[in-house]
Order: C-alpha cells, then structure tokens, then sequence
C-alpha cells in the first residue's frame, strides 16, 4: 500500500506533462502562460525530490541506522541493519529516478515554453508562423 501512495504524485506529475493543451486555448501566449505553469509545478516537485534525496542520504549514515533501530530487540541486530540500508537505498534511488526526470520534463518544458514565446512574438508581430516555417524549409 505505501508503495502504491509512493507512485501516485509521481504518475500525476507525468501524466499533467504529457497532457495535450486543450482546443480552447488559441492563443501562443495561453499555451506559453500553460507551459510556464507546469514548469512551476515540475520545479516545485524538484525541489521536495530533492529534500526527501538529502534525507535519505543522512538516514543511510550508519550511526543513523543504528539510531532508528535502537529500540527495536533482535538476536542478530547486523541484519535488521543491512535491512533497513537495503530499504533506504531502494528508496534513494527511486527519488533519484524521479528527479532524473523531472530534469528532463524541465528540459522539455523549456524549451516549449521558449517556442511559445517565439511565436507568441510572431503573432504579435503580425507573422504568419505557418508561412515562416515554410520559407525556412526551403533550400
């Protein structure tokens, strides 16, 4: 069950950043003012990725380990250890695969965002985009 509530902001992030904008939006600038917004979201998820990264990693100090076990009774405590290292590293390297992708959703993002923007300026401008695109088609 924890395993499952672990995945689901993760497969929320991904499926808001692989959501198509809707035909309502026409306008460069919406979809731009869009795009920025979910940059936001993906650099706010970045960053609580990131401080659940730097508490896995002082967790995996050993005396850290060692304190989180320290009520618990066992006849053979270096397992109950090696466990929960094992149990930590499993976690930090799946915060780690996240943040891996949110650098790349971020790395999309700007750049659909820097492409909005040029042809919200296009627009504003008066510039066809379609004819643009295809005058610089050509050889």
């Amino acid at each position: 069950m924890k395993r499952l509530l672990n995945r689901i902001p993760a497969t929320l992030l991904l499926s808001g950043l692989f959501a198509t904008t809707t035909p309502a939006q026409t306008s460069a600038q919406e979809i731009a003012a869009n795009l920025r917004v979910q940059l936001s979201e993906v650099q706010v998820m970045k960053a609580e990725m990131q401080a659940r990264n730097e508490q896995l990693e002082e967790d995996l100090k050993p005396e850290n380990i060692e304190r989180s076990l320290a009520g618990v009774g066992s006849t053979r405590p270096e397992l109950l250890r090696e466990q929960r290292r094992r149990q930590l590293e499993i976690a930090r390297t799946r915060v780690r695969a996240q943040l891996d992708e949110l650098d790349r959703a971020r790395t999309r993002l700007e750049t659909a965002v820097a492409e909005a923007d040029a042809v919200a300026y296009w627009e504003s401008a008066g510039i066809d985009t379609g004819t643009t695109q295809k005058t610089n088609d050509l050889p």
